[in-house]
């Protein structure tokens, strides 16, 4: 099974369970970052940082 299509269902899976999957839409980062039972601000905050690639991607 392909990597992304198993991400795919793993996230479809959590969001079944109540969580949501925030990724980096950098195309080869593989972060993710999983929330459940949180505010809207942390939820913001989260957003931000999975989207950042500056702010979690590998340092050269």
């Amino acid at each position: 099974m392909p990597d992304r299509l198993r991400d795919r269902i793993s996230d479809a899976l959590a969001l079944l369970n109540g969580a949501r999957t925030l990724r980096c839409p950098f195309p080869t980062c593989t972060v993710r970052i999983r929330y459940r039972a949180i505010t809207p601000a942390e939820a913001e905050r989260l957003t931000v940082l999975a989207a950042d690639h500056t702010r979690h991607g590998t340092k050269h």
